[in-house]
């Protein structure tokens, strides 16, 4: 069943057992997945449904992923795609490229940077998909009261103007609210790229977050060592 605050994803693989991992992970990572097993099935399904990217398999049954590629495009120009393939040839790139993909990776590859480079697609194609699927601009964590459009937090009479990247990075917590943000996506979905300085920079705004909210036991920014962060909020 769709969620309307997940990202909805067409998968479309013909590797039974690459396919069900890719669904199960993704899942996992709070999508909605989609999973075809070939060409034709995939096309039917992109008519059918309404997606916010699709990740195609290049060499598939009945359709290879270049044509389904160019159908989808015909139905739908502003779709994202995202071709896996294990052909690693300069050609097959320029092709997927100009045809319209939005990334290309090779297989085998990770599964967490999949989920980045969707993350990535996402951000540069749509903006934040998660401004998207959330438009509120005021949020309650515990006892406070995050005001994200004028970056401002509050709890009673006291108020907190905070930066502006201070503000995404709370934001984005909120989002993940008792559930593990992971380092590496926080890094793209806020500085576009996950590298060593952005990372130092990530660590202190998190300890400036956690010196705001301290005034509400309830509310907590936990480290979930080696993975990224989690705000816990007891009461909500």
């Amino acid at each position: 069943m769709q969620t309307k605050d997940k990202i909805r994803v067409l998968l479309v693989e013909d590797d039974l057992n690459l396919g069900n991992l890719l669904q199960d992970y993704l899942e996992m990572e709070n999508f909605d997945v989609h999973l075809c097993r070939d060409g034709e099935a995939g096309f039917e399904a992109f008519e059918a449904g309404t997606y916010d990217i699709c990740l195609l398999d290049v060499m598939m049954p009945k359709k290879d992923g270049f044509t389904l590629a160019k159908q989808i495009k015909e139905k739908n120009q502003a779709v994202p795609i995202l071709f896996l393939t294990a052909k690693s040839l300069k050609e097959d790139k320029i092709n997927g490229f100009t045809i319209g993909a939005d990334d290309y990776i090779t297989k085998p590859f990770d599964e967490e940077e999949l989920v980045l480079r969707i993350h990535a697609v996402l951000k540069r194609t749509q903006g934040d998909p998660m401004a998207q699927k959330n438009d509120e601009t005021k949020f309650k964590i515990g006892k406070y009261t995050f005001d994200y459009a004028n970056h401002a937090l509050s709890i009673d009479d006291d108020v907190r103007r905070i930066t502006k990247r201070e503000s995404e990075i709370l934001r984005l917590l909120y989002l993940y609210k008792n559930r593990i943000l992971k380092r590496e996506e926080a890094l793209v979905s806020i500085w576009g790229e996950n590298d060593y300085f952005h990372g130092r920079s990530f660590d202190v705004f998190i300890t400036k977050l956690r010196k705001y909210l301290k005034k509400d036991s309830n509310v907590k920014i936990e480290n979930v060592h080696g993975v990224g962060f989690m705000l816990i909020d007891e009461k909500n």
